[in-house]
């Protein structure tokens, strides 16, 4: 028992410096994947979050809900569409989504965090403007694609998430955005994040997913992925599918001035504490050069 305790006072002695470092810093968590749908991790993620905001660091969460929308699509007739990681998206499954991800999903994690004793507040990208979007242009071997109602970022107001952060709740935000014409988009989470992150200035991006980080061609996990390597990546295919949303929206959030984005597996237990708060990396860490 006495062992026990020791070890445990040591670890806490270690991680003082991290703890004296990062209080009071933003650090944007992109959270999705089977880390949001298995009972256990979740109550693990939500926790370290939870801890976080307790020893002085500022949390902010964009959640996604893939999964979820996928299920109810299909228990309404229809099925899932993807081009290059992004969710092709029509007017029912556009009210699916929303219906999803602010009704549902973003209310189940306020009362997460709730009940493992934080504050949290709800917040859709709709909310208070906090989401400026457009429609999302894309083309494909030279053709324009039409994704529906997927939109991208075109501003972030975070009047509200500061209010909220200022008052001691932990931001949980939708990824839902509208433009000027009261026109509802779906936003890939991991993008949004990116676009938060920069407009918060925040210190530190997670993107938590349900791999170990990019890989590159011998399955090998990248520690460190700079620019020019991305870019190399994503024209030999070896960054692909969902991860080329994911890769972009690191380096986006960069450019815009956050300090480190960190690619981890959600299903890793403590994942985000270990890359805070020991001197060991986890998963891939995203850098200019």
């Amino acid at each position: 028992m006495m062992e026990k305790a020791m070890k445990t006072a040591q670890v806490l002695v270690e991680a003082l410096p991290y703890i004296k470092k990062f209080s009071g810093k933003t650090v944007v968590i992109k959270y999705g994947g089977h880390a949001m749908n298995n009972d256990i991790m979740k109550e693990k993620v939500i926790s370290d979050i939870v801890l976080m905001k307790f020893v002085g660091i500022n949390p902010v969460i964009v959640h996604g809900g893939g999964p979820a929308i996928n299920y109810w699509v299909e228990k309404n007739g229809g099925a899932p569409e993807f081009i290059n990681g992004l969710r092709v998206t029509d007017k029912d499954t556009m009210d699916v989504a929303q219906m999803v991800l602010v009704g549902r999903i973003n209310q189940e994690i306020v009362s997460m965090i709730q009940k493992l004793g934080g504050k949290a507040m709800g917040i859709s990208g709709v909310d208070g403007g906090t989401i400026t979007a457009r429609k999302k242009e894309m083309e494909v071997n030279g053709e324009e694609v039409d994704l529906g109602y997927v939109g991208e970022v075109a501003e972030i107001n975070t009047e509200l998430i500061n209010q909220a952060i200022d008052h001691g709740f932990i931001p949980v935000i939708s990824p839902i955005g509208c433009d000027a014409n009261a026109q509802t988009y779906n936003i890939n989470a991991d993008s949004a994040a990116g676009s938060i992150a920069a407009a918060l200035n925040a210190d530190k991006m997670f993107l938590l997913t349900d791999i170990n980080g990019v890989q590159d061609d011998n399955d090998n996990v990248v520690s460190v992925l700079d620019f020019a390597k991305a870019e190399d990546y994503k024209k030999k295919g070896i960054i692909r599918g969902g991860m080329i949303p994911k890769v972009d929206c690191c380096m986006d959030a960069i450019r815009g001035g956050v300090n480190s984005v960190h690619i981890v597996d959600g299903c890793l237990e403590h994942s985000m504490l270990l890359e805070l708060f020991t001197d060991e990396g986890i998963g891939t860490m995203v850098v200019k050069e």
